[in-house]
């Protein structure tokens, strides 16, 4: 039974024959579940201390303004060194941090300032971690032709992450309290720092930095995503999802304290809603293999993000509100994990880290203007005309995307078959 089960998980996952990529999921899922539940615990302290949506909105703003100003750097640093080591030492910043927030909440030390400095501080991580997460993907498997699955169970991880995360801080938020979140944070970390003790990679060739400066190579890669004009609109879709599709995420506090009369535990459910959805619809996504067609669904799942929202925020019922957020959920982690696809699938590999640190900044970077808007409008419309406006912005931008189709459908096709091309020569 055991080897059935074993050789059907390699069969339809085959990414998971590579021991490194094993040990990089496994480390990896259960460190950001940890990250995600302090993110949720911190912003439900800071809207039962204050009591504000503006409050709340500059939180989120100032947790990803490092990602957004670092991003682009780390990309760098990843073509130039090793994407194992960078993890590592980004990980021990995270365990100490994580001990730090732990000591001071068990003393009650954690007030708004406190949990501001360490939002602060997560987002100064998360820049120089999160490019470097897309871009060793790659490195951990060991077949090529098991890319695209290996791309597809990496956003399947990141999804999962949301939604263990959340649901058991909602959880120990009710039943233990905040405290045991960050302890849950801080064990998490250890985690994954000896799952990438533990990976063995082979050597890859590195950025030539003769003659060159960081930001040198940094503008190569911002000149070529420009010229590519295929990767510049997904990689504007991908901004425009994370500055609209993702408002309500600052927003949840609001919905479920005070609109869906809720508590610690309503807050833990509404956060891990929308990872049930982006679970699922990644699991779809690591059964394809295909890069075509994918195209089509990223044009189709704004529109249905937009929909999703318009009825979140006229929703009054618990149990109705969550159905929705899943719905929501998939339709943004698609968007993300099929962009995701395509660039990482096509990119040209001495490119590959300063295009995915622009790829992940398209989709973090925007956050804090984000959590900042929306809690700015919150504060003076409304958090449900805030959402509701967010949701017909991202109707918007479905019509605009398919009008992309065209060219971007013509560029994977003429990409795939080169890919091709280059395969069989090689064999």
């Amino acid at each position: 039974m055991k080897g059935w089960l074993k050789n059907n998980i390699y069969l339809h996952l085959p990414a998971f024959q590579s021991r490194n990529f094993r040990l990089f999921f496994s480390g990896q899922t259960l460190s950001l579940s940890g990250t995600f539940m302090t993110q949720v615990t911190i912003s439900w302290l800071i809207y039962t201390q204050t009591g504000s949506a503006w409050l709340l909105g500059l939180n989120g703003f100032l947790q990803f303004l490092p990602t957004l100003v670092l991003a682009p750097f780390s990309g760098v640093l990843s073509d130039r060194w090793s994407k194992r080591d960078l993890l590592i030492v980004v990980q021990v910043l995270g365990t100490v941090a994580s001990l730090a927030l732990t000591t001071l909440s068990f003393l009650g030390l954690a007030n708004f300032w406190v949990l501001i400095i360490f939002s602060i501080w997560g987002g100064f991580l998360k820049g120089l971690d999160m490019p470097v997460r897309y871009a060793i993907v790659i490195e951990t498997v060991d077949n090529r032709d098991h890319l695209n699955n290996a791309i597809a169970l990496y956003s399947a991880m990141l999804s999962s992450s949301m939604l263990i995360g959340p649901a058991i801080g909602g959880l120990l938020l009710a039943k233990l309290g905040p405290n045991y979140c960050f302890v849950y944070d801080s064990l998490s970390y250890v985690v994954a720092l000896l799952t990438l003790i533990s990976m063995r990679l082979r050597p890859t060739p590195k950025l030539d930095t003769s003659g060159s400066n960081t930001w040198q190579k940094l503008q190569e890669g911002f000149s070529y995503i420009y010229n590519v004009v295929p990767i510049r609109a997904i990689l504007l879709l991908l901004a425009l999802n994370g500055l609209f599709g993702s408002a309500h995420m600052a927003l949840l506090p609001i919905f479920a304290s005070d609109i869906l009369k809720g508590g610690g535990d309503t807050m833990g459910f509404l956060s891990s809603a929308g990872a049930i959805g982006s679970v699922i619809g990644c699991l779809y996504l690591s059964l394809r293999r295909r890069v075509l067609g994918l195209e089509k669904l990223m044009a189709l799942c704004p529109a249905i993000s937009g929909i999703g929202l318009i009825a979140f925020a006229i929703s009054r019922q618990v149990w109705l509100s969550l159905l929705i957020l899943v719905v929501i959920g998939g339709a943004g982690m698609l968007i993300v994990s099929c962009g995701n696809t395509i660039v990482q699938t096509l990119v040209e590999d001495d490119k590959r880290g300063r295009v995915m640190s622009l790829y992940s900044l398209s989709i973090i970077g925007t956050l804090p203007l984000s959590s900042l808007l929306a809690g700015s409008l919150a504060q003076n419309i409304g958090a449900t005309n805030t959402v509701i406006g967010s949701g017909i912005i991202c109707l918007l931008e479905s019509i605009w995307f398919v009008r992309q189709l065209p060219l971007l459908t013509s560029w994977i096709k003429q990409k795939t078959k080169q890919t091709d091309e280059l395969s069989k020569a090689a064999t």
